[in-house]
């Protein structure tokens, strides 16, 4: 694929009638140098590329964000880096929703992971590591060749690829605030035909969070029949070792192999404080309790991919087929002890016991041909097999005897199993001035649920074709004007089909829908971008209409007791405009700017709602880069993730404040200093308003992080051209 930015640099060679390479993600400031005798024939010639790497990078179907000169990468988790990348916003827990949408396919490398998937996705964003990050690839409207899962769209993150000739690597020790570290070891060796890498990390974690909620039910014509009061003040202590390996072997210029694993453990002790107090209407107390919680926790993920890639007879013809395996077990348990004082009751109490499993197996074929006159055909087969086992018991104190007793009211066993098949086509050609990349995808899918607890079995069969289409044109040497669109799908999380009720937490249940229908969407977008030399701007607008859109759904139960599930909304629709900029504000200072302007409609009368319900607002990123010295550089970034609508009320807006510092005391070795969330800004308020309850829910996450450390590295520094596999690239 020809980008702007290469056909602006091939003219740069062919003016300065010089020889080049010109590279795909070239810099800002490309300077070639060629020596005077490169003229003469029998003269030996010597090539000087020098520039920056631009931090952004367009191609037709996605944005690029190159994440390692952000020095929160160096001690944050992949949840921290997300938050500053344009269209995305990550709440505290890490959930990640994009252009407001939250369901957004993650892949790594291109393929789906247990870990980054379901309702605990967030949670695997905070344990990934950002220092294994090496760009982060966001499609609004993504391509055939990905799966249609997703109506946000789909992030793709890209690890590290060490492509070092020789042995290298590096060592990263960082300490942080209230105990906490991140500390890795990588190293790779590379040669014509083989490259092996691998890696070890440990991160120590400390979390803190307090949560509060107010209900009151409401009678009819709004009268207050009773309030309740909860607080909850919860620590984690988190230990997270990792293992990563990779090797790739290239048998001729026709054939390579690769093969790599992830490992990734997490162990740790969860402790809280909690308490909850009753009144009726005229203020008198009804009811008031405490209780507390020790817990320990324990999951482990990993994941395997091997692949082969065969160059077919002509050029620029490929095969590839990949076999890939993730895996996500969870096992935690809990003892609650409660008190009542009033009406004061014998003390009683439970334990819990939560397992999880998740297992996905997919299988991949693909083809691609460039016909020449930049005509690229890309056609594909992918099966998956997914596996969602839950396996929760308890037991609950007997007042009488004090003895722990059975409980079938905390006993869930719940599998999920689901198969999609798919196939796609793609093809891109230019088009005059136009260049177009039209795909088409088939997926089927076969969904089965069953809650051996309740003997519920619930099936879902359902099919789909998800074109999507995505054209650009270049206006002058600097200007693109683009459109795009995609239809897509959204299929509901295991734990949202779940029809057990979870009463651990006895005045916030959770259950699921087993009649959950699949989220469907259409996209539509315009764009126009500027990409000059020392500065670039762009502006979009977007267009999203949903159908069987994703809601959760709080009833009360009883005075003080809620009940949250998941339900379908028949239609909404949201819609904005982005724009973004970037460049120097001066010789040692650049800048940032990113932002949303968005509107959203929901359609919640099947639900209860009155009527529409529609918001406006505006998502913020900003960021200065200060280089002072050609050894220091010192970053400064806010975040705003503006009041976002529900269908019972909405979400408040948050603000966040990262600094990050690094200096350079030699060639090999890196002094970094990093805040982030100075202010303490992870303040989540949600707010329900119906005609029945009226709740205030707010959750404070203690998110100033402090890191120091140093990282070395070590190795040859020359770029190898052997082994190393490749996925496909734009």
């Amino acid at each position: 694929m020809t980008t702007r930015l290469q056909q602006r640099a091939g003219s740069a060679c062919r003016a300065a009638q010089a020889v080049c390479f010109c590279a795909c993600f070239a810099s800002t400031q490309p300077v070639w140098c060629a020596d005077p005798a490169a003229s003469q024939p029998d003269a030996p010639q010597t090539i000087t590329i020098s520039g920056k790497l631009k931090p952004v990078l367009t191609a037709i179907d996605r944005k690029v964000y190159n994440v390692s000169g952000d020095v929160q990468a160096l001690t944050g988790s992949a949840a921290d880096v997300l938050n500053t990348i344009p269209s995305v916003e990550v709440d505290a827990d890490g959930n990640v929703s994009l252009r407001g949408d939250d369901r957004v396919t993650i892949l790594v490398d291109g393929k789906p992971s247990a870990q980054l998937s379901g309702a605990r996705a967030g949670d695997g964003l905070t344990q990934f590591s950002a220092a294994d990050i090496e760009k982060i690839e966001v499609m609004t409207n993504a391509p055939a060749e990905y799966g249609a899962d997703g109506t946000g769209g789909v992030i793709n993150i890209v690890t590290k690829k060490n492509r070092k000739q020789g042995a290298s690597g590096s060592l990263a020790l960082n300490a942080g605030n209230q105990g906490r570290s991140v500390d890795t070891l990588n190293g790779a060796y590379n040669d014509e035909k083989l490259s092996v890498a691998g890696g070890i990390g440990l991160r120590e974690d400390e979390r803190e969070r307090i949560i509060g909620s107010k209900v009151a039910a409401q009678g009819p014509g709004g009268t207050p029949t009773a309030l309740s009061r909860n607080w909850e003040d919860e620590h984690a202590r988190r230990l997270i070792p990792s293992l990563n390996g990779a090797l790739d072997y290239r048998f001729d210029e026709a054939q390579a192999i690769g093969f790599d694993f992830k490992l990734r453990q997490r162990s740790g002790h969860r402790a809280y404080d909690a308490q909850n107090a009753g009144t009726l209407p005229d203020g008198t107390l009804a009811s008031a309790a405490y209780g507390h919680s020790d817990g320990h926790e324990w999951s482990m993920s990993g994941e395997q991919r091997l692949r082969y890639k065969q160059n077919l007879s002509s050029a620029g013809e490929t095969l590839e087929l990949s076999l890939h395996r993730s895996t996500d077990i969870e096992r935690e348990r809990y003892d609650y002890a409660s008190t009542s004082t009033y009406p004061s009751i014998a003390p009683g109490g439970n334990l819990l016991f939560l397992n999880h499993t998740y297992m996905t197996n997919d299988v991949s074929a693909d083809y691609r041909a460039a016909l020449g006159d930049e005509r690229i055909v890309k056609l594909g087969y992918s099966a998956r097999h997914d596996s969602y086992g839950y396996d929760n018991s308890g037991s609950t104190v007997d007042p009488a005897s004090g003895q722990l007793l059975q409980d079938p009211t905390l006993v869930n066993q719940f599998l999920y199993l689901q198969t999609i098949q798919a196939v796609y086509g793609s093809y891109q050609q230019a088009l005059g001035q136009w260049q177009a990349l039209a795909g088409l995808r088939f997926e089927h899918t076969d969904g089965e649920g069953n809650e051996y607890t309740s003997a519920t079995v619930n099936r879902q069969h359902y099919s789909g074709l998800y074109p999507s289409l995505n054209v650009e044109r270049p206006l002058d040497e600097h200007a693109t004007l683009s459109f795009g669109y995609s239809r897509r799908l959204a299929r509901p999380n295991p734990d949202d089909l779940d029809p057990y009720i979870d009463r651990h937490d006895s005045q916030n249940l959770q259950g699921g829908n087993p009649n959950l229908l699949p989220q469907q969407s259409q996209s539509l977008e315009a764009g126009y971008r500027v990409e000059a030399e020392k500065q670039t701007w762009g502006v979009s607008a977007y267009l999203r209409r949903f159908t069987n859109s994703f809601t959760d759904l709080t009833t009360l139960v009883n005075p003080g007791v809620l009940l949250t599930t998941k339900a379908n909304l028949p239609s909404s629709k949201a819609g904005g405009f982005e724009f973004n900029t970037d460049g120097p504000l001066a010789r040692t200072l650049s800048y940032r700017l990113a932002g949303n302007l968005f509107y959203s409609q929901v359609d919640a009368t099947a639900l209860g709602a009155p009527g529409l319900a529609s918001t406006t607002g505006l998502n913020l990123k900003a960021s200065l880069d200060y280089r002072p010295t050609a050894i220091d550089t010192a970053q400064l970034s806010a975040t705003r993730a503006d009041k976002r609508l529900t269908a019972q009320g909405y979400i408040a807006a948050i603000n966040l404040l990262n600094l990050g510092y690094k200096r350079q005391l030699s060639p090999d070795l890196t002094l970094v200093a990093t805040v982030s969330d100075v202010f303490n800004g992870q303040r989540q308020v949600r707010t329900v308003n119906t005609t029945t309850l009226t709740e205030t829910y707010e959750r404070d996450q203690a998110g100033r992080i402090a890191y120091i450390g140093l990282v070395y590295t070590f190795g040859a520094q020359k770029k190898s051209k052997g082994a190393a596999f490749e996925y496909d690239q734009p």
